[in-house]
């Protein structure tokens, strides 16, 4: 049975507009130069999707930024992946006489993680011996404990500190976000529409719709810009669980109940990473929107109320919905359709959150089974629907339209 990782490996805190394309390229140039301080030029290689998308995601800026004063030379070979996933990069470093001193080639797995080339999932620093929601759900049952229990169990009481931050950025993403104004950086011409949303909410009949809406867009338009976010569970996805957090708009007094539904969101989402995968690249944006809407999902339960089985089930809900979701960002950039796709997810989760709640929790699919069918389904996309920027929507010739 696979064990689970820290949610601190789920929640990472950095810069957008990526977390497979910014963040972990930068954080595997910074390993590498760390390693090799002394060299005096670089040769950076990006295999597969991390070349078909990485300008737009600003994976050459990320790269040299963390490489920087060394000489950088980037190649894109996006049609040339290498075997243990789409997101392949290779690094060498060289000295004075241009002599190879040091080479390193791994991948960026999703979320921000990297990993060597040939390199087995860590043994080591697995908080959770148990990965799957049946499992959890026994734990719970057994104990007599909520869900959020087992975070505590298993990674002690300090993970609150660290949950606390995580919600300090993502707070702070969706207050920057709602004062911004302009056009988003990358070429596309897409105007900010989070400030304009949240006025809308305070007139308009669908004020509860404006609202979740402006949450989300304001956190995916301050991504889409490089702000600070928290991988939820990663940055294309990040607005949806801050989005869903801030409607339930919890008094003072009421931080905790934030705290633990931020839990309980880590455990789903670090459920799909370890058994399937939260990779756009790998499986689609299923795998990035769908992780988060079940996360929010399941927060969102939470919070109203809910048992552990109705919040299985608003997590499943959550996923199953969006099975065969495509990752076609047009011109490689975390825009369109990313942005709005965060808004939509984060009004499913509310939804799916009321409707589990109608019920007493019994349903026929589980959330475990929706894992495994997300994970085949990614596979058998064809690779242009998996983060190429070659299918979908990403085909669209926008000087036709």
């Amino acid at each position: 049975m696979k064990g689970m990782p820290s949610i601190r490996e789920l929640y990472r805190i950095g810069h957008g507009p990526s977390a497979s394309h910014t963040m972990g390229p930068r954080k595997a140039a910074e390993d590498f130069l760390a390693a090799h301080p002394c060299a005096a030029r670089m040769r950076v290689t990006l295999h597969g999707s991390l070349a078909a998308t990485g300008r737009g995601h600003l994976t050459d800026k990320a790269i040299m930024d963390a490489l920087s004063p060394v000489e950088v030379t980037i190649e894109w070979r996006p049609n040339e992946p290498l075997s243990e996933h789409p997101n392949g990069m290779t690094f060498e470093a060289f000295d004075s006489n241009q002599k190879l001193i040091g080479a390193w080639r791994g991948y960026s797995i999703g979320g921000g993680e990297i990993r060597a080339e040939n390199s087995p999932p860590p043994a080591s620093g697995l908080n959770y011996e148990n990965s799957t929601m049946a499992g959890l759900l026994e734990w719970a049952q057994r104990e007599n404990q909520p869900l959020w229990a087992m975070v505590e169990a298993r990674e002690g009481v300090e993970i609150w500190d660290y949950l606390s931050q995580v919600w300090t950025v993502m707070e702070a993403a969706i207050s920057r976000g709602l004062r911004a104004q302009g056009v988003l950086p990358g070429g596309l011409g897409l105007s900010r529409k989070a400030r304009a949303y949240y006025s809308a909410g305070s007139r308009l009949p669908e004020a509860r719709s404006a609202r979740i809406s402006a949450y989300a867009l304001a956190v995916a338009e301050e991504n889409a810009s490089g702000g600070e976010v928290v991988t939820a569970p990663t940055c294309g996805s990040c607005a949806v669980l801050p989005a869903v957090l801030h409607f339930y708009g919890l008094n003072n007094g009421q931080e905790r109940i934030r705290l633990e539904a931020l839990a309980i969101a880590g455990l789903v989402g670090n459920m799909v990473k370890t058994n399937a995968s939260i990779s756009g690249a790998q499986v689609g944006c299923q795998g990035e929107i769908g992780t988060a809407c079940a996360m929010a999902a399941a927060a969102g339960a939470y919070i109203m109320g809910a048992t552990n089985r109705q919040i299985e089930y608003a997590a499943e809900m959550g996923l199953e919905h969006h099975l065969g979701l495509t990752c076609d960002p047009m011109a490689g950039l975390v825009q369109i359709p990313c942005i709005e796709r965060n808004a939509m997810a984060a009004m499913r989760a509310v939804n799916c959150a009321e409707y589990a709640m109608l019920g007493d929790g019994n349903h026929v699919v589980s959330f475990d089974n929706v894992v495994a069918v997300m994970n085949q389904t990614g596979h058998d996309l064809p690779s242009m629907y998996r983060e190429t920027a070659m299918g979908g929507l990403a085909n669209i010739n926008l000087s036709r339209t």
